[in-house]
């Protein structure tokens, strides 16, 4: 009876349809992204998410899709959109409910948002895409890839305050399980404070982290409750311990990198993008032929690029089982690990060096390693075995040693090197304190890269290249029109949920425009 009851209550009447084309504009987008997109094609994916037989009937779930994309189409808080979708005719009849109908409160939007998930905000887009797919909106042409930066939602505190609201978090955590223990360590850190008032900051931060290893100490003696470990108590615990020891190892080890910066936002990381910013790094791929956003990642600042690449293409290909021709990346792409990833053939997946491909053929702007000397590293000839190198002079090399970086550096002796007729064309001078005359380092990627400085010298390299700026213009649109630059929410999933929402809107927009010039060009 209640499912029944639900369903009389969002239907249109007669009455609604004729209330609503009396006031309805000719044209709007909302208009056309109501017409042209398939809504319904989301519906089994929503349901999923939702028990029928327990509870009561829930508020149709593709009624809460449309408002939280009129939410993002629009800018809106959870208020504000429910707010004006209680006045718009034109949010009312997109929403597709009666005049009369009242709309649901807007703290269900965040329980709608709970119950999906970044998973189930993620199926949707994908869902949307299929769409664009089946619409034939979609080709595997070409891909374009690049990412923007997206800033966190936190005010970064400095070291000492950092360590000061972890304290507060453990002790807000220990006080639930053993209140004791919570009030000696609040003694303990006033008592810290005092001695350490008037201290230089380095002996008040060692002072804090001391305090913070000690509480870390006696919750690692602590046993699980009977209850078990899936205690949700025990569970918080374990999550604050966790985020405890990766934050006095930041303090420990300052030089490593990718240090949290917030407990806040224990996700956010500091990056560089032109400038440096703390928050999260998203990747995005689209569709060359329709600039539509077929794939998309979030990072935490600072991460890979080039193999999130690999990661992109092979989500797009698992969701969809496409095979990509081309993708076009930004000078980050001149990466041989990625290049050697991707390239390869379709077939057999296996490139030229032997090592399984993806078969995708990379677009990238090459880069020069070598270093001032004059014959670069490919003028000379790697034996078989990889135990020397022949210079152009004939001259075998006499020592061999592993690169830090992915190569192997291969050393001349001085006494090859002196007398040598091409020495003014293959070094500038000799260290007369060096036993070594010229070095080489060859790449494990050298073949990798070849190819990618041989395309760049060809036409087609050219045309990619001129269509790659439309990667950027959608970053800008992401970013700027639909506000995805600034981080709503706090932590990786929510903020990677955010911009899934924001690539669903985009899509939908762009998608409504695509269709529209179809059905234009056949009308004519």
């Amino acid at each position: 009876m209640l499912a029944k009851y639900q369903e009389r209550l969002y239907a249109l009447s007669d009455a609604d349809r004729s209330f609503y084309r009396m006031l309805l504009p000719r044209e709007h987008s909302l208009l056309d992204a109501l017409e042209l997109i398939d809504w319904q094609a989301f519906v089994p994916e929503l349901e999923s998410y939702y028990c029928p037989s327990m509870g009561q009937p829930a508020i149709p779930p593709l009624l809460m899709l449309k408002l939280e994309f009129l939410r993002y189409f629009c800018r809106l808080s959870d208020r504000e959109v429910i707010a004006r979708s209680q006045t718009d005719v034109l949010f009312r009849w997109f929403l597709q409910i009666p005049v009369r109908c009242k709309l649901p409160d807007a703290s269900l939007l965040t329980k709608f948002r709970g119950r999906l998930g970044v998973e189930g905000f993620k199926k949707l887009f994908d869902r949307l895409v299929a769409c664009a797919r089946d619409a034939n909106l979609i080709r595997d042409r070409l891909r374009l890839k690049d990412a923007t930066h997206v800033i966190d939602n936190v005010a970064v505190p400095t070291t000492l305050q950092l360590l000061a609201q972890l304290r507060g978090r453990l002790l807000a955590v220990i006080a639930q399980l053993d209140p004791e223990a919570a009030v000696g360590f609040e003694i303990q850190a006033d008592l810290m404070r005092v001695e350490t008032e008037t201290a230089e900051d380095a002996v008040k931060l060692q002072a804090r982290l001391d305090l913070v290893l000690d509480i870390l100490a006696w919750i690692k003696q602590q046993e699980a409750p009977s209850t078990g470990h899936d205690d949700p108590l025990w569970c918080k615990l374990q999550a604050v311990r966790e985020l405890a020891e990766k934050i006095t190892d930041d303090c420990v080890h300052p030089g490593k990198g990718h240090r949290t910066l917030s407990v806040v936002d224990p996700d956010a990381r500091r990056g560089k993008h032109g400038d440096y910013y703390d928050g999260y790094l998203l990747d995005v791929m689209i569709d060359a032929d329709s600039e539509l956003i077929t794939e998309l990642e979030l990072l935490p600042a600072g991460g890979d690029e080039a193999k999130d690449a690999v990661h992109l293409v092979e989500m797009e290909h698992a969701t969809h089982g496409n095979q990509i021709e081309q993708l076009s990346i930004d000078g980050v792409g001149f990466n041989g690990e990625m290049l050697r990833q991707l390239e390869g053939d379709a077939g057999s997946g296996v490139a030229e060096s032997g090592v399984a491909g993806l078969g995708v053929d990379v677009i990238v702007p090459p880069r020069d390693f070598t270093s001032g000397d004059g014959f670069p590293a490919s003028s000379f000839e790697l034996s078989e075995d990889g135990s020397h190198v022949t210079c152009p002079a004939g001259e075998t090399s006499s020592y061999r040693q592993a690169s830090k970086s992915r190569g192997t550096i291969f050393r001349f002796k001085r006494s090859q090197c002196v007398g040598c007729p091409l020495l003014a064309q293959c070094k500038s001078e000799l260290n007369p304190q060096s036993p070594f005359g010229r070095s080489v380092t060859k790449n494990d990627y050298e073949a990798e890269y070849e190819r990618a400085r041989a395309k760049s010298q060809t036409p087609e390299y050219e045309a990619v290249r001129r269509r790659h700026p439309a990667i950027e213009r959608k970053l800008n649109e992401i970013v700027r029109h639909q506000r995805g630059r600034f981080a709503r929410y706090w932590g990786l999933p929510k903020v990677k949920l955010q911009q899934c929402m924001t690539c669903f809107t985009v899509n939908v927009k762009r998608m409504s425009r695509l269709l529209k010039a179809e059905l234009c060009a056949e009308s004519y």
